[in-house]
């Protein structure tokens, strides 16, 4: 990030390069500047590398011209990769086969780590940096000093120098640089790079933190472009995969005291025990250092490629703060030669090549003679060995960025022979510009030595893939950085990313891997009900109501089951709902089969009786035609009851309904026929009455016939026209399936029923006049009787009918037929029987001819 105090010099650097004089007057801006490394050649390159980490803080009073930065802190990396570039070019300069009989120089300077200093560093290498005494009269229409650049290694300063770089299209191939802002081209035109985009980075890390099913995470980030795009990016595609950050914080090196202690604070309290760290090296070296001081151990961290594959960064971590770290780095890689070629270098002379004798003077801890040296102190010869040392100078760890600056300063030479024709040799008359040469490197395709194919997409990159690295603590106590997977951007989005299978080690070396959720995940059965004023990933797990089913983890919502089914006790199936009905094998079944059964052989004990005693007085002188006709409708009755039982079916719902109606009209006709023969009978015994020949035995079959006759109409009607049906009642209860039958027509099942009460009560009326009659056994009695009976049970029936769920409004039906048959058969013919078994004395005609004693009824 831009410091505050940068920002003048970068607007002066800025104002000096496109601000013109009125005259066509060449003259130098600035004081030229010396290469920190430089080679002389027919094309110039140039390079742009921090070779420190930072500068001294001066305070301007504006009164005098500023002076050049003086930088701090030597940064090893940069100057690997800027001799990652020497290699690259000196390997060409010897090859027969590229760019031959041309020979390829460079320019590199240092930024200090400084936008500014980029950018000034852009515009020398741009220009001629030669001293110019005094203004000249040519127009400054000379061609630039070089023809490409290799760098910068940071976002930050490369957006900055590829702004400038851009208007005038010298071509900036950057190594390190991967913000996903830099594939703008309408701002960028110019910029390339030999590293993926961190686009890809941060959708890779997302779907890494998905794969192990961390929903719930910190977010640090490197307070530069770097970090703050590449996090938005992962951001996004976090909430995209259902991943929430509980915190999102921004950190830089320089931050004060009081910001970082207020980063750790957040991290103390916060719940998730996964941080994704978005951050360059620098930033991490020292956010660990921070962390280490406050012993902020136990977290997971999740690192991109800017620290997850530096060694010194693991070699700094004395407290083990991130072992088992699991991030994406570029690709192991491997340039032969290159690792030599480092250790091989020897400062040239005393007097030359600053840069490295200042390195040799921090790796070897000594001083270069020099006039004001004393005697004390350690000479260095400039032939110490590399070889032996353990110093991160010589780690190759980072070979990938060196596999990156090799592919860049290669992509620049392949198209320089493609623009000068190279054969066996080169045309060295072809007047290059960078406009031409940046058209060439786009179209670049070729393979490295090592077998690695290099070309740029229409954003000027290459393609996305990186290696999924963990951080595995040896017994040594140094870090392993194992390869457990890989990444892919040019595949499928399900395919993309793919762990091996190796053992991964976490946080504090466990073997288990850690969880980070804001709620546990709601198991089958559940449905997840978001928490108020939280993020998605906190919520409650409800249990899936009544009838309603969730068969999948983390459920958003309960699936209503299908009417015929109904959920389990789990609530993560649906299971087919029990078939209810009246069945023979329950309790409430038998009993009532029972009960029927009981009845019907009740009722033929009944017959048997007054068949073997059918020549009796009290047998013959109660119509014994129809005692026995009302004995048979009476077994029909009971029988009937039988057909309510078991599963309905389109025919036993036919059956049972109007086997009921015509039986109960048979009985009713019986009972009514018996009680208009005691009317008439009492009427023929007064003097010159001959009602009974108006009502003998046949008229008595006839009534019988008709009456039942016009029940039997009415049940054909009924079934012509709407018939009783099989029905699966889903409303009544709601985990059952009621089978019954339904009535089809309502009007045809009362008018059964009314037919029925309009003769049981014509009966009542008729009995309840003949009551008082004289005679010594007036069955006029035990009818009335039995008729208030019969009544009373189904005037309670049709209430107890209607308000009965599912199977009990059958069992109600059954018993109300059971229960007014046994009140016909017990109050009819009960007393006969006990006189006929037990008081035969009484089973005379002369009993049955003598008038009894008057009795109030």
């Amino acid at each position: 990030m831009t410091s505050i105090k940068e920002w003048p010099v970068l607007l002066t650097l800025l104002v000096f390069c496109f601000c013109q004089e009125e005259g066509p007057l060449c003259r130098q801006r600035g004081d030229p500047e010396e290469a920190q490394l430089s080679k002389d050649g027919d094309i110039i390159l140039g390079g742009i590398f921090s070779f420190h980490k930072s500068w001294k803080e001066r305070l301007e009073t504006y009164t005098h011209k500023p002076l050049t930065l003086e930088c701090t802190s030597l940064n090893f990396r940069d100057f690997q990769f800027a001799q990652a570039m020497v290699f690259a070019i000196e390997e060409i300069n010897n090859s027969t086969n590229l760019l031959p009989e041309i020979s390829l120089g460079y320019q590199m300077y240092d930024t200090c780590g400084s936008i500014a200093g980029s950018v000034k560093v852009g515009l020398i290498l741009a220009n001629d940096n030669k001293v110019v005494s005094a203004p000249t009269n040519t127009t400054c229409t000379m061609s630039t000093q070089v023809q490409a650049i290799v760098g910068d290694t940071s976002s930050s300063p490369t957006m900055a120098v590829a702004t400038v770089m851009g208007p005038l299209h010298i071509p900036l191939i950057s190594p390190y640089a991967s913000c996903a802002c830099l594939s703008d081209k309408s701002k960028y035109p110019s910029f390339l790079r030999t590293m993926p985009s961190d686009y890809y980075q941060s959708r890779a890390l997302a779907k890494l933190v998905k794969h192990f099913g961390w929903t719930w995470v910190g977010a640090i980030r490197s307070n530069n472009d770097y970090g703050e795009k590449g996090m938005a990016i992962f951001t996004e595609t976090a909430q995209q995969l259902g991943i929430c950050l509980e915190y999102s914080v921004a950190f830089f090196r320089t931050d004060t005291p009081n910001e970082i202690r207020k980063i750790i604070d957040i991290i103390r309290i916060s719940t998730s025990k996964v941080i994704v760290a978005f951050l360059h090296f620098p930033d991490m070296d020292v956010l660990m250092y921070k962390l280490s001081e406050h012993n902020m151990t136990g977290y997971q961290w999740v690192g991109s490629d800017g620290w997850i594959f530096d060694s010194e960064i693991a070699e700094l971590d004395k407290y083990h703060i991130l072992d088992g770290a699991v991030g994406v780095s570029i690709p192991k890689t491997h340039v032969s030669g290159m690792k030599q070629f480092i250790l091989d270098l020897k400062p040239v002379s005393s007097s030359g090549n600053m840069i490295l004798k200042e390195v040799w003077e921090v790796i070897f801890g000594c001083k270069f003679k020099l006039s004001n040296s004393t005697e004390n102190e350690k000479q260095c010869t400039g032939h110490e060995d590399l070889g032996g040392l353990e110093y991160s100078f010589i780690d190759m760890s980072l070979m990938p960025v060196f596999n990156n600056v090799y592919k860049g300063v290669y992509a620049v030479a392949h198209a320089l022979h493609k623009l000068l024709g190279c054969d066996e040799t080169c045309n060295i008359t072809v007047q290059l510009n960078p406009l031409t040469v940046l058209q060439h490197i786009k179209m670049i395709n070729f393979t490295t030595k090592e077998g690695d194919e290099v070309y740029f997409n229409e954003n000027g990159e290459p393609p996305a893939k990186y290696e999924i690295v963990n951080w595995q603590p040896t017994e040594k106590g140094v870090v392993d950085f194992v390869t457990v997977g890989l990444y892919d951007a040019s595949l499928p989005a399900d395919k993309q990313l793919s762990l091996q299978n190796k053992t991964l080690i976490w946080t504090q070396n466990s073997l288990q891997v850690p969880v980070s959720l804001c709620s546990e995940k709601c198991s089958p059965g559940t449905r997840k009900v978001l928490q108020k004023g939280k993020p998605v990933c906190c919520f409650d797990c409800i249990r899936c109501a009544e009838g309603e089913i969730s068969n999948i983890t983390d459920s958003v919502a309960c699936i209503q089951c299908p009417p015929e089914f109904w959920s389990n006790d789990k609530r993560d199936v649906c299971v087919k709902k029990e078939a209810e009905f009246l069945s023979y094998e329950e309790m409430m079944g038998a009993l009532l089969t029972a009960a029927s059964l009981c009845g019907t052989c009740m009722t033929a004990i009944v017959a048997f009786i007054f068949f073997t005693y059918r020549k009796t007085p009290i047998v013959r002188a109660n119509n014994s035609e129809l005692s026995f006709l009302l004995l048979f409708s009476l077994t029909l009755c009971f029988l009937c009851s039988l057909t309510f039982m078991g599963r309905p079916s389109e025919w036993s719902c036919m059956l049972r309904h109007t086997a009921f109606g015509i039986t109960f009209v048979l009985c009713m006709s019986c009972v009514l026929g018996k009680t208009v023969v005691v009317l008439m009978a009492f009427r023929a015994s007064l003097p010159g009455s001959n009602v009974m020949k108006w009502f003998g035995p046949t008229q008595q079959r006839l009534s019988v016939l008709v009456f039942t006759l016009i029940q039997v109409v009415i049940c054909v009607m009924w079934l012509v026209i709407s018939p009783p049906f099989p029905f699966k009642n889903l409303k009544v209860v709601k985990d059952r399936i009621i089978l019954e039958c339904a009535l089809g027509s309502a009007v045809g099942f009362w008018a059964v029923l009314g037919y029925i009460g309009f003769l049981a009560l014509l009966c009542f009326i008729l009995a309840f006049l003949a009551r008082k009659l004289p005679d010594n056994f007036n069955e006029a009695k035990f009818i009335t009787f039995s008729m208030l009976i019969f009544c009373a049970v189904w005037l309670t029936f049709i209430p107890a009918y209607i308000s009965s769920p599912g199977k009990f409004s059958v069992a109600v039906e059954i018993f109300a037929i059971l229960a007014s048959s046994f009140g016909l058969l017990i109050s009819i013919f009960i007393p006969k029987c006990y006189i006929i078994l037990r008081r035969p004395e009484k089973n005379t005609k002369k009993n049955m001819m003598g008038k009894p004693p008057t009795k109030i009824f």
